[in-house]
């Protein structure tokens, strides 16, 4: 082990570092006092990485103490050069880096740590900052100052960007080595969250998915927010359960923010609600650059995002969805939108988000109700475009619906990089076929069934479970897929204790009703009917002019009166 090219002797035990850190170097920042220098060298050893001190890098490179190039070229010119040393050591292997106080402070170097690294602020209480620099006397910034005074103003500075950093380990007056095996532990708990990222002509963002995300968000929606004002829209449900959270890491970076809290359930996407929410919003004071933050479900999401896209003409938005519907479809690709009497979703507007944060940890507090909801898109996407994607559903759905937090997780993240890719692909849904549009498989039927039953009657992924058993068998009816196939969906969604066939609704429905609503639908096309259908467990296809009469025969033969 060598520190900055010597030889490092420690009585800790050398270890490994954690599975997860690949390539990713470990860098330690806090204020003057924290022991990022002294625990580093620790924390090093103990994982067998080396270890380099950035003020030392910076020494060696300038020829001179710290102390001399603030006296010679002021704190402006030293922090350019500090950015300049850390994103030189960044780019080589996976080290432990400690950091100078302030090196965090700058955006770029932030951004560069974030990308190659994993960031952990050692947070330790001002008394014990004080009397640990009592004890050197050679930092700039307390020459011929009172040291408490100075570290209570960094402090209030710095704090809201060290509040950016993946991990906080809190210290005391316990030694050095002591420090770094609690930041060993930490790092061992620690599992980074899953990044997929979206190109799209309305630029670039990512998709966070992993447990626990809110409890890191301050770092993680830092830089999604171009100004530290946001307002968070959320439901009454979802305000008790997790807003306490997202309020605290948010104050924790600086951001001031605004709650607006609706009513929960379908019913609140309508024209009066969007209507309030705008008033309420415009009465925040809010401007072109303060962010709308969407925690919640699909509702929540669909109507705060029509929102931003309007009010203002425009406002930055992200999407932190809590249910498993959310997280799986509706807060990925930018659909945003609000009910009206005659059909779904009618008005709207594509409006991308600058993040997703899906803290898939919130599924633990979901009632089953909604998570057989959520299950019906993410077995959508499974029947879209991968059989074997079906195949894993059919042996693990029921442990998921039960509480499986890491099959919650991976179904989470593969429907999200399946969504990612379509949506990559075809941003708008302007494809003349295929692309985006195979995303509504069961939703001409699934809407036809909310509008029909009344908005907030039917989960919408309820609705879209009845919706994919009816285009399985219409497209089998049609000659495009075997009958099986179509019987092997239903089977597998009744078997999971959701409704799964019309009959299953004990609901007097008309055929003629339900085709009425479906030609209100957005996926009409010159006053014809259009389809996505199957040619086979993961083979949706997109048809135009798909004969009434055969849409109106299947509805009849499922029991719907004519």
């Amino acid at each position: 082990m060598q520190e900055n090219g010597r030889p490092l002797k420690s009585d800790m035990e050398c270890g490994t570092p954690p599975a997860w850190l690949g390539q990713r170097s470990i860098v330690l920042v806090g204020l003057m006092g924290a022991g990022k220098t002294s625990v580093g060298r620790r924390l090093a050893a103990r994982l067998g990485l080396p270890f380099r001190d950035a003020d030392v890098e910076i020494e060696q490179a300038a020829g001179c103490t710290i102390a001399e190039l603030f006296a010679r070229f002021g704190e402006a010119e030293f922090r350019a050069g500090e950015q300049r040393v850390m994103q030189r050591l960044l780019a080589g292997e996976p080290i432990v880096l400690a950091t100078g106080g302030g090196a965090f402070m700058a955006a770029a170097t932030r951004a560069a740590v974030h990308e190659a690294a994993v960031s952990v602020w050692l947070r330790c209480p001002l008394e014990v900052l004080r009397r640990r620099v009592a004890l050197r006397n050679n930092r700039p910034l307390l020459a011929g100052e009172d040291a408490a005074e100075v570290l209570a103003r960094l402090a209030a500075a710095r704090n809201p960007f060290y509040a950016e950093a993946d991990l906080a380990v809190d210290g005391g007056d316990e030694g050095p080595d002591a420090a770094a095996v609690r930041v060993a532990e930490a790092l061992q708990a620690y599992r980074p969250p899953h990044r997929l990222k979206l190109d799209l002509a309305a630029g670039a963002y990512e998709v966070v998915v992993g447990p626990g995300l809110l409890d890191h968000a301050g770092g993680l929606l830092a830089a999604a927010l171009p100004q530290k004002r946001a307002v968070v829209v959320t439901d009454e449900n979802v305000a008790a359960l997790h807003l306490p959270a997202l309020a605290a890491r948010l104050e924790a970076i600086g951001v001031t923010t605004r709650t607006i809290v609706i009513p929960p359930g379908e019913t609140s996407k309508s024209l009066a609600q969007y209507g309030a929410l705008a008033e309420r919003m415009l009465a925040e004071g809010v401007e072109r650059r303060t962010t709308v933050i969407a925690l919640g479900g699909g509702v929540v999401g669909d109507l705060a995002g029509f929102a931003a896209a309007t009010v203002l003409r425009g406002l930055p938005f992200v999407q932190v969805p809590t249910t498993l519907l959310a997280q799986v479809d509706s807060s990925v690709g930018g659909k945003t939108g609000i009910d009206m009497p005659q059909g779904k979703n009618l008005l709207g507007a594509f409006h991308q988000p600058r993040l997703v944060l899906a803290d898939t940890a919130t599924l633990a507090t979901l009632p089953l109700r909604e998570l057989r909801a959520g299950y019906g898109e993410v077995v959508k996407t499974a029947l879209i475009g991968d059989a074997d994607f079906f195949a894993w559903c059919e042996a693990h759905a029921a442990a998921l619906l039960a509480g499986d937090a890491a099959l919650q997780a991976e179904a989470v993240l593969q429907a999200c990089a399946f969504k990612a890719k379509v949506v990559a692909d075809d941003e708008r849904e302007t494809a003349a076929s295929g692309g985006r549009a195979l995303l509504n498989l069961g939703h001409s039927f699934g809407h036809a069934l909310e509008a029909e039953l009344g908005f907030g009657t039917l989960l919408h992924g309820e609705a879209v479970a009845l919706g994919l058993g009816l285009a399985f068998r219409l497209s089998a009816r049609l000659g495009l897929c075997p009958a099986e196939d179509a019987e092997r969906v239903v089977a597998h969604i009744a078997s999971l204790g959701m409704a799964a066939e019309l009959v299953h609704l004990n609901r007097r429905l008309s055929a003629a009703r339900l085709m009425a609503h479906m030609r209100h639908d957005k996926k009409m096309r010159d006053g014809q009917l259009n389809f996505v259908l199957v040619e086979g467990i993961g083979q949706a296809v997109t048809r135009a002019n798909v004969p009434a009469e055969a849409v109106a025969e299947l509805l009849r033969d499922e029991g719907c009166a004519p």
